[in-house]
């Protein structure tokens, strides 16, 4: 069956940094493309990060360019998102995905499998 399990969420304040890993199981991970998106109270979800399946192209959503980075080890199956200089704004539910194509996409549609997400909360 497959899964993906995301974990590193927590609670800190406004200028700290956190690392989210998404650890995928059943699935050929090598060979699926994986995004991060995220979800606020009240809002639609929304599209962080993406990356394709052998990791050397990515594509982020102007709100996070500069401050995140995607990345992905598919010898132990795991997609990583490193989130530096954190703001109140950023904090929602953080959700990874994974689809069975090479390219990148920001479409949530584009996403056969989720996560069930992980908590991060940024403090003023």
């Amino acid at each position: 069956q497959a899964q993906l399990v995301e974990s590193g969420g927590g609670l800190v304040q406004t200028g700290d940094s956190l690392r989210l890993s998404c650890a995928a199981s059943g699935m050929p991970f090598s060979i699926f493309s994986m995004g991060w998106f995220r979800q606020a109270p009240g809002k639609e979800r929304e599209f962080i990060a993406t990356i394709n399946w052998t990791g050397d192209s990515t594509y982020y959503s102007d709100s996070v360019t500069g401050r995140f980075t995607i990345s992905r080890d598919n010898a132990k199956n795991t997609g990583t998102l490193q989130m530096n200089s954190l703001k109140p704004e950023d904090t929602a539910v953080y959700y990874c995905a994974a689809d069975p194509h090479p390219y990148y996409s920001s479409r949530p549609s584009d996403y056969a499998y989720w996560g069930q997400g992980t908590q991060v909360t940024v403090s003023s």
